[in-house]
Parts: C-alpha cells; structure tokens; sequence
C-alpha cells in the first residue's frame, strides 16, 4: 500500500490551504491518520494484547455467540463491514476464551436480518431455541435490535445491542425509569445528544430557523417525533419551527406531497431519520422540485459513503451525525488498535472506505467477549448477564458501564456532527486512492474530548 504524505506533488496538488479552519487542526489530524494508516498496512487485524486461550488449560464446552445484523435489504449498508469485523473477531478467538480455569472454543453464529423486524425476531428464537446460544449481539437500528432483545428478554437470554438511539431501543419496547429489562443490555447515544448535536451545529448558519421534518413510520421515527423526549418540545423551546408532514411508511415512493409543504414553508433546515434508499428517493425528487435548504442534516440514511456517492453531486455538503470515526481517541481492549489503525486496516483489506458501524460492531464483540470472560459461570445464563451488568470497559467506542444513567440497561456513547465534504477538500489518501467525499467533524461542542476538523458549510 502506499500512503501519500502531505509533502508528496499528488497531496500538495489536492491540499487545499484557502478553507477557513478555525480550529486549526484539520492538518494535525489528516497527519495523525495517515501515520495510523501505515501501522495498519503492515498487519490487517493487530494481535490480541491479551491471550484470550491459554495453553495448558482444560478444554471446556464451546460457548456459543449469536449475532443477527442487516445484510441485505434497506439497511444492508449498516452490514457492509460484518464480513471484516467477524472474520477479524474469530481471528482473535481462534485459540478460544480462558473463563474460570478452562478453554473454552467459541463459536460464532451470524445471521442476516434482511432488515426486516418480524425476520429478526424470528432469527433470534431459533438462535436461542435451536442452537442453544449462551450470548445474543445484535446490532443496526430498533429495525434489528429491539425484536431480537424482545425474544431475548422473553426467553431469559443473555442479549448486547448497539446502534440504535437508546429511546427507541427502551421506550420504544416498554421499558420505564422504574423497571427496566432483566436480560438486555444496549449501548449508544440518545436523542438528547442527538439534538443538543444538531442545534450546536445549526446554529453556525444563518437561517430563518424553519425546520422541516422527515420521521417515517418505523422505532427511530416514532421516537425521533414523540412529544416528550424526542425533537418538538427543545425545538420549539428554542426558537424554531417545525414543519412536521406526519408519519409516512419509509417504503414511499412519492414524496412530493412533503417537498410542497417545505417550499411553502419556506423550509432552510431540512432535517430526519430515514433509510439510504428512501432519502435517495427524496432527495432526488426535492431536486426536481426545486427545493433547497441551506443544511440538511439527515440521520441514518448518509452514514455511509456509497449512499452518499449514490446521490452524486448532491451528495456533498449534506450533514449527519458521527457516532464514531478514525479521529475518534479510543482504542480497542481486545485487538489493541485505535479507531485510525481499524479504518485503516478496513480500507486496505476490502478497498472500501471505512463506515461509522465499523466501530460499533468491533465494540459489540469486545463487550460481549470481556463479559463472558468475567462470567462466574458461563453454564448459568444469569452469570453471564450478571457478568455484563458489572461491565466497565474501555472499548474501541468509548467507555461502556451500566450504570443507571439515563436508564438501567443503556450505557451512552460519544456523538458529534459531520458533513460529507467533497475529497478535493478534505484529501483523504489511503490504500492509493482517494475517496470521492469524507465525512469530517464539524462541531464536536458536547464533547471536549474528540476534536472539530472542519468548518461548515451551507448547501450550494
């Protein structure tokens, strides 16, 4: 692989010195990335810093992890990077996992979702029925992860989710403040975060804080429009005003009926959660239509860079949140590499360009895994779900504890904003490419400890 510096004629001739950095740092952390990249092209996957077999041990039973995650469907691009991160996984378990004396084997059962609820639930149960799994891991959006924990709770399950806002994982299955959940255990941010977010970043443009809005019909939306804890009420609160066309099936195919009523509106703030592929077909015919925000900030759907390449030009400047990214400043607990080195290693190894999942998924197996091997017993289900209530964990994401806040069975994570900036901008080389946009930090106000890369900038 090689990897370009700044001092080289192909970088000097894309490096742009006339953007405003008012943090001055965007080339301190391009440098940092690319120094991080080179350690990853020497080793795909970096060896475990702890032998989790050890030689001489009795052999145990096989322990056997379940996972259930999108693969195909409106949400497969939240499962582009399961083939690396489960194949790098099995790497580090190959000579087992000591727990209490013993060796155990541990088998890995994966299945694909097809980003469908009732799919999920059904998988889950054959998981546990079936196969018998001591260890449920799901992950990508309350599509996925609350049917799997509903079956898990239901049948006593030991269950860790991720990648899903943490109210419409809780609430959205009946959880309360007073209660909670017995087997299930979910880590992420929350829409509190997610607002505060997008409010610090909003207010870098001058707009006439109109804000029109695009929540379906499906866990995220419901909870992203409820009038107690999601977007309306701290909306409202400060100042902006809400064009909300109602609750929509995200399988539409006609969006005209929502851009009329945000060119009336004179919407300048576009903002939502939906799929890559409804947003695509929204965005496309908002285009047609003639309607152009100043920002739009969408969740969800432009996570990930080939749905943004999908939209062509008009994929540039559009903004999202970033709950994790190769200027992240953590490092994985099981495989030893900080979050540049696992991008790095992704991009060298697949060609793609790394995607925010990357983190969470590698994150979920080291939870997992770090709670087995603290498991009392891992015969006795309530040991193992004992093992993951006592987690306090440095992971590749942050630090993971369950601690009762905000809720019983949610740990939080960090999350900033970004903005997919086209890569003339913002070079990104790596793997001898470079990529057509990078999604770069560009307000990181609620978390002093992750630095803002870039300085926004309105839609054309």
């Amino acid at each position: 692989m090689k990897v370009h510096t700044k001092a080289d004629p192909q970088v000097r001739e894309n490096h742009r010195t006339d953007h405003p950095d008012p943090v001055g740092r965007t080339d301190r952390t391009r440098r940092r990335f690319i120094r991080n990249s080179t350690v990853a092209a020497v080793v795909a996957m970096a060896a475990p810093r702890l032998l989790l077999g050890k030689p001489g041990l009795p052999l145990g039973r096989v322990i056997k992890i379940g996972f259930v995650g999108p693969r195909t469907g409106a949400l497969a691009r939240f499962g582009e990077c399961q083939d690396f991160i489960l194949s790098g996984i099995r790497k580090l378990v190959a000579s087992g996992l000591a727990v209490n004396g013993k060796n155990h084997p541990i088998q890995i059962i994966e299945n694909d979702s097809e980003s469908k609820r009732n799919r999920a639930a059904e998988l889950a149960t054959g998981l546990i029925k079936t196969e018998r799994v001591d260890l449920m891991l799901a992950s990508s959006t309350g599509e996925t992860v609350n049917p799997v924990s509903d079956v898990c709770e239901k049948n006593g399950v030991p269950c860790i989710t991720t990648d899903a806002p943490w109210q419409s994982y809780f609430f959205g299955r009946g959880g309360t403040a007073e209660k909670g959940f017995e087997w299930t255990y979910h880590f992420f941010w929350g829409l509190e975060d997610l607002i505060a977010v997008f409010m610090s970043m909003w207010t870098a443009l001058p707009t006439n804080k109109v804000v029109g809005v695009l929540w379906p019909n499906d866990a995220e939306g419901i909870a992203y429009s409820d009038a107690k804890f999601g977007f309306p009420n701290v909306l409202q609160a400060k100042g902006y005003k809400l064009v909300d066309p109602g609750r929509f099936e995200s399988s539409a195919t006609d969006y005209s009926a929502q851009v009329a009523m945000f060119k009336s509106a004179q919407v300048e703030i576009l903002t939502g959660v939906l799929p890559p592929p409804a947003f695509a077909t929204f965005w496309k015919q908002a285009g047609e239509q003639g309607f152009k925000p100043k920002v739009a900030t969408i969740a969800k759907a432009i996570l990930f860079p080939a749905a943004v390449e999908a939209l062509g030009d008009r994929g540039a400047d559009l903004t999202t949140e970033i709950w994790w990214s190769p200027s992240f400043p953590f490092k994985s607990g099981l495989s030893g590499q900080n979050a540049a080195e696992l991008c790095a290693a992704y991009e060298d190894e697949t060609k793609k360009q790394w995607t925010q999942p990357l983190g969470f998924l590698h994150a979920l197996f080291e939870v997992g895994l770090d709670a087995l091997k603290r498991s009392k017993d891992v015969e006795l289900p309530g040991a193992i779900r004992d093992a993951i209530r006592a987690t306090d964990y440095n992971s590749i994401v942050g630090h993971i504890v369950w601690n009762g806040k905000p809720v019983k069975n949610v740990a939080k994570t960090p999350l900033v904003a970004g903005q997919w900036v086209p890569g003339y901008k913002f070079t990104h080389w790596l793997a001898g490419q470079k990529f057509k946009n990078d999604l770069v930090i560009v307000n990181s106000a609620n978390d002093a400890a992750i630095e803002a890369q870039w300085k926004l900038e309105p839609l054309p």
